[in-house]
């Protein structure tokens, strides 16, 4: 098996560096620039030190418990830095800044609203995931339900939410790594693929909270050293940050008012839901809290997360802001027209020319090998949680009844992260021109329509029934994916008609109370003697979501 992960690692490293052409200054035209051998050399450092990682941990991935849990072995700290590392992703660091530098507080708008999940989690979630999930999320929603029904509606739906969180993740890295180096945008894909597709299925998941914990202190330092770089442009001084971005910006003091983005308080209100509750249904992020010892150790995670993604989203506000002074007015930068308009590369790559502007291509090249590694541990995130789903889920449990070895789960679970690395790669070809920021923002509100209401009833209602989580589940995934087609982003963009049927952006709004609905009326006239069995059994979930007591499984019904 390492054999085979030191042939896949050199065939991508290989591909890396043929054509690695950089950009300069400018980052413009990778034909016109100059070799950045900054940006290539931490790029490598960081592929490598990866690669280490991974070849370290595929000696200790022995069970399903290694592969999907890291046995249960990372301490409150250390998994926090992982979800962290989970949460601050391509969107974060390129689409929020950018969004920072196009529309200004809108741009803050939208990360308070990615933010304002963890409370949920900390208060209402953490304890009771730990407590009764073994590796995924399914494990709880199926808990005292029909495992046969319930998981293959949780593990389709979290398989629907992982592509479409996976489009973000590819689209950034396809942008950054052919803006960077020069390789077309479709090589790229297959190298960031590629690298995926090594780290978790070799590594697991030890491999992948490593290379999250390492990233996520990079990207906090590189993150903080730009923006102090930057803020130094103004005396430090906000308020001068502030003056100088308004006089040149071309909303001038409209900058710090409510947009575009909140013209519409329907939009406003439906994006803010999906970002609010889409986060307590993400299953990469919810699988890391498996990865704890106890529940105590879960809800530090969600502490220490919290704390890290709240100073880096303030981080990435102050850059935007300072990119549209030191870029926006910058002809090396600024195609031209209004500041605030667009830049050379697309406005995703407004924080790699800021990096360029206050720190040179040593910088740059920091940055750009950080963002990299952001793209690379997100994917593999999520790439683990879509296997998890296949294998654990479906091919284990549904398939296999729960009769299927350890090995051969394993083997499926392996299987499933290259088909989901060759689901990668296609997503990301396909969506190449669309926003990464606008992107997760969907899949945060499939997340909050499909996953979250069924979920959330589980732990906390007795009444819910195997048919009211189906209809609650199906529901909610089924008019959150119909709602996003009919918008304007695909009915539009993507299909080429001239209006959308839903008015809308973001679909949560009308999707998650739809599944909240679903799943208690239908619960409530199901008078089976199932359901009878299932409400009843709610007492024996509750102590064990109290105590801990039974944790490392669900029940057989």
């Amino acid at each position: 098996m390492n054999r085979t992960m030191v042939a896949v690692a050199s065939a991508t490293l290989s591909l890396a560096v043929a054509p690695a052409y950089g950009a300069g200054p400018g980052l413009g035209d990778a034909a016109e620039s100059s070799l950045n051998l900054h940006a290539i050399v931490m790029f490598l450092v960081f592929v490598v030190a990866s690669l280490g990682i991974t070849y370290w941990a595929a000696k200790r991935v022995r069970t399903t418990s290694h592969f999907y849990t890291a046995g249960g072995g990372i301490t409150g700290m250390q998994n926090g830095l992982a979800i962290a590392g989970d949460y601050m992703s391509a969107a974060t660091l390129l689409g929020l800044t950018a969004l920072t530098y196009r529309v200004g507080y809108d741009g803050y708008s939208y990360m308070i609203a990615f933010f304002v999940g963890w409370p949920i989690i900390l208060f209402l979630m953490a304890e009771r995931l730990r407590n009764l999930g073994r590796y995924t999320f399914t494990d709880i929603t199926s808990y005292r339900l029909n495992q046969t029904k319930v998981r293959t509606m949780a593990a389709i739906s979290s398989l629907i939410v992982v592509c479409f969180y996976l489009i973000a993740q590819m689209v950034g890295a396809g942008q950054l790594i052919k803006l960077l180096f020069g390789l077309d945008y479709v090589v790229a894909l297959f190298i960031v693929g590629g690298l995926m597709m090594t780290y978790v299925a070799f590594g697991g998941m030890v491999a992948t909270t490593w290379v999250q914990i390492i990233k996520a202190c990079l990207l906090l330092f590189g993150g903080t050293l730009v923006m102090v770089l930057a803020m130094s442009r103004f005396g430090f001084s906000y308020s001068e940050l502030v003056n100088q971005a308004t006089e040149v910006h071309k909303n001038g003091f409209k900058l710090f008012e409510p947009g575009a983005l909140l013209a519409d308080p329907v939009n406003a209100v439906s994006l803010g839901i999906g970002l609010m509750f889409g986060i307590a249904g993400l299953p990469h992020i919810l699988m890391r809290f498996f990865t704890v010892s106890d529940a105590k150790a879960a809800r530090k995670s969600v502490l220490y997360a919290s704390g890290f993604v709240g100073y880096f989203f303030n981080v990435i506000f102050l850059m935007g802001l300072a990119a549209i002074v030191i870029v926006g007015t910058n002809p090396a930068f600024f195609e031209g027209g209004e500041i605030g308009g667009n830049i050379v590369g697309g406005n995703n790559m407004v924080v790699m020319h800021l990096a360029s502007a206050v720190g040179g291509d040593l910088l740059l090249g920091f940055l750009a090998a950080v963002a990299f590694a952001t793209i690379l541990a997100v994917v593999a995130g999520l790439a683990l949680a879509g296997a998890s789903a296949i294998s654990h889920d479906l091919y284990s449990r549904v398939i296999m009844k729960g009769k299927a070895s350890e090995a051969s789960e394993l083997r499926v679970s392996k299987l499933a992260t290259i088909g989901l690395g060759i689901v990668a790669i296609t997503l990301g070809i396909l969506f190449e021109k669309m926003n990464v920021a606008f992107m997760v923002g969907l899949a945060f509100g499939v997340a909050a329509s499909a996953n979250f209401p069924v979920l959330i009833l589980s732990m906390y209602w007795p009444g819910l029934t195997t048919w009211g989580a189906l209809a609650g589940g199906f529901t909610g995934l089924f008019s959150a994916v119909a709602l996003v087609v009919l918008s304007k982003l695909v009915w539009v963009r993507v299909l080429g008609f001239d209006a959308p049927i839903f008015p809308y952006d973001q679909p949560a709004l009308f999707s998650m109370p739809l599944a909240f609905l679903a799943a208690i009326v239908v619960s409530k006239l199901d008078t089976s003697s199932e359901a009878k069995a299932e409400k009843a059994l709610f007492e024996d979930q509750y102590v064990r979501a109290q105590t801990g007591y039974g944790a490392a499984g669900a029940s057989s019904h």
